[in-house]
């Protein structure tokens, strides 16, 4: 649906992407991760065709940024941190605006349809500068939304949010993604991306790494057993080490951490020789790892690159 190839935007003397290269398929939602000024928000205008890259392409299904860009503009529907609404005018006004000026049929069942399902249907008479931020942001939704586009390019979409209405935000997300429509989520919020995205693209300038969180993990981490024994003796380390599938044996007061390549299989043997040899397991569990860890990590490896 999405496709990148050496994308690179400079502003003066401000290298903001520097030759990046991914794919987003159909129906995908991919977390687009980093610091500030990572070139997050820049990639994601650039496929809004709301500014051009300086050289490389991008096409958005089978449109070319640069070249196609009205027929872009029709499929593509975009959020940004800042709503940036027509504040006196009423949230139906500003939805019935860019209805008009997307050309959308029937615009009113549009408009009264998102409005309904991101609880506004009832204020839609308000000015919208009079709404709150989580209302402002639902109602930058709604308008990214109203003449059905396949791609969505959300900015920071719960960025300062209370956790009610951001998890509302949330929720609306996972309800598009069930549509099989493809977003693109810029966000800094880890749990928010392990929670509604399928990958993750961590972007310095330049791309990190693109993976799911799950083989990430498994990358970065290895995958490592931690087997709880009501107390270890010295010979139970000696007996999993000799396992001719255990990388790595590693110990504390009441635990064994093994670090095997696949658990699922290797598990049976390894408490098998364990209780062999005496041993009293009390539970067996695999050391996770969360996004924030594998973020930390990706930038660790980053010269110059800071979490912030």
């Amino acid at each position: 649906m999405i496709h990148c190839r050496d994308l690179t935007k400079q502003f003066e003397s401000n290298l903001a992407v520097d030759r990046l290269s991914l794919d987003i398929n159909a129906g995908e939602v991919l977390g687009l991760l980093g610091p500030n000024g990572a070139g997050k928000t820049t990639t994601a205008r650039i496929l809004a065709c709301l500014i051009h890259p300086s050289s490389g392409e991008a096409v958005v299904d089978g449109f070319k940024v640069g070249k196609d860009d009205d027929s872009i503009r029709r499929i593509v529907g975009i959020t940004t941190e800042v709503p940036g609404l027509y504040e006196r005018l009423s949230a139906h006004r500003n939805l019935q605006f860019f209805a008009e000026l997307y050309g959308v049929a029937d615009a009113s069942r549009h408009i009264e349809k998102y409005l309904r399902l991101l609880e506004l249907w009832k204020r839609r008479n308000e000015r919208a500068g009079s709404f709150s931020k989580g209302m402002k942001q639902k109602l930058a939704l709604a308008r990214a939304l109203v003449h059905e586009p396949k791609v969505l390019l959300l900015d920071e979409p719960t960025s300062g949010l209370d956790p009610q209405v951001a998890q509302g935000v949330r929720e609306f997300i996972l309800q598009l993604k069930s549509e099989g429509r493809t977003i693109l989520l810029c966000t800094h919020n880890l749990d928010e991306a392990e929670r509604l995205c399928d990958r993750i693209a961590v972007l310095k300038t330049r791309l990190v790494a693109i993976d799911t969180p799950e083989a990430l993990r498994h990358r970065l981490f290895g995958r490592r057993v931690v087997v709880k024994l009501r107390a270890i003796d010295p010979a139970f380390v000696e007996a999993v080490a000799a396992l001719p599938f255990v990388r790595n044996v590693a110990r504390d007061t009441d635990r064994l951490f093994i670090q095997v390549d696949d658990p699922e299989t290797s598990n049976p043997d390894l408490i098998r020789k364990l209780v062999e040899r005496g041993a009293d397991i009390q539970n067996v569990t695999e050391e996770q790892h969360s996004l924030s860890d594998i973020y930390i990590r990706l930038m660790d490896e980053v010269p110059g690159a800071s979490t912030s």
